[in-house]
């Protein structure tokens, strides 16, 4: 037992050190607002029609900074939000997780910063969020750019995300304060290789946020993502035809966590009204590595849409 406490104790003392440079590398970019789960945090750019950007598992806004927000925000008003429990926004541990409740929070988002009916982008697990906002509150977007969303329920996930099944409170709150960073760190090789590969990961990943899913609160509400992403799935595919406003999706060949083939193909074949395009040879991370090529997507879908006559176009609040 002693041994198992020093290696505990170690475990934490590493834990903390981690924090204090990564708050040092990643620190608070934008502005916050307060919604139902707390304090959450943001980055706004441009003026125009509107663009709510939703971030996947594990991540945070600065998965589109790296050219994608800049890009749109030539021509839009651009919002890309931590995820509630994500970066630097809240989430308390007994708040809902699955993906309905996210799209109820981000709903939240649009109307407390007036976006009226944004063209919602989603990455990964954000793709799935901004699905469940279409069919749960139709009339809160004028469409959805799907960036290698996850659709429909799948039997199994990568071996890589296995660590984040810790379903106890208590020892999920153990092992974040511990030894899940330290972990993280190690391992850090094979997981950006699943993550990002074939693709290179950006020497800019890790000043823009990329370290701030080592953070103890990001693992545990990371965690509870991830063992609740499925939750709605069943029920959203099988309403998917319910949705009106245009939807496309954008996936890479090579992407390692999301099959292209069953995440899109299928689905699109299964509902003809959404569309698909493909980047060969790409991995997961596309608005990260392949930023300008996904604000092209977004901009070609936004051209379907319509902008709703007097929707706020200003940044000024």
């Amino acid at each position: 037992m002693g041994v198992a406490a020093l290696f505990v104790l170690n475990g934490a003392r590493q834990t903390h050190a981690l924090m204090i440079k990564v708050r040092a590398i990643n620190p608070m970019q934008g502005k916050t607002v307060t919604i139902s789960t707390g304090q959450l945090h943001y980055v706004e750019r441009g003026t125009g029609p509107s663009i709510l950007l939703i971030h996947g598992l594990g991540g945070q806004q600065g998965n589109f900074d790296l050219g994608m927000i800049d890009a749109l925000a030539k021509d839009y008003r651009v919002v890309a939000m931590d995820r509630p429990g994500m970066g630097y926004s809240e989430r308390p541990e007994d708040m809902a997780a699955n993906l309905r409740a996210q799209a109820d929070y981000a709903v939240e988002v649009i109307d407390v910063l007036g976006l009226g009916k944004p063209l919602v982008v989603g990455h990964s697990l954000g793709g799935g969020t901004a699905l469940a906002l279409a069919l749960d509150h139709p009339q809160k977007t004028r469409g959805l750019a799907l960036l290698a969303p996850v659709t429909r329920a799948v039997d199994s996930a990568p071996e890589a995300f296995k660590a984040l099944g810790i379903k106890n409170r208590a020892l999920r709150w153990l092992v974040s304060e511990t030894l899940a960073a330290p972990a993280s760190v190690k391992n850090s090789a094979k997981t950006m290789d699943l993550i990002f590969g074939p693709d290179a990961v950006p020497e800019e990943y890790t000043r823009n946020g990329g370290l701030l899913g080592l953070r103890p609160v990001c693992f545990r509400n990371t965690c509870r993502d991830f063992q609740h992403v499925q939750d709605d799935l069943p029920e959203m595919e099988a309403r998917y035809d319910e949705i009106k406003v245009p939807v496309a999706l954008l996936f890479g060949t090579a992407d390692r966590v999301l099959d292209h083939t069953e995440h899109g193909v299928h689905l699109c074949a299964m509902h003809p009204h959404f569309s698909l395009d493909l980047i060969e040879g790409a991995g997961h991370m596309l608005p990260t590595v392949y930023p300008e090529a996904c604000a092209d997507f977004v901009r070609k879908i936004d051209a379907l849409t319509t902008v709703p006559t007097g929707a706020n176009q200003s940044t000024d609040r």
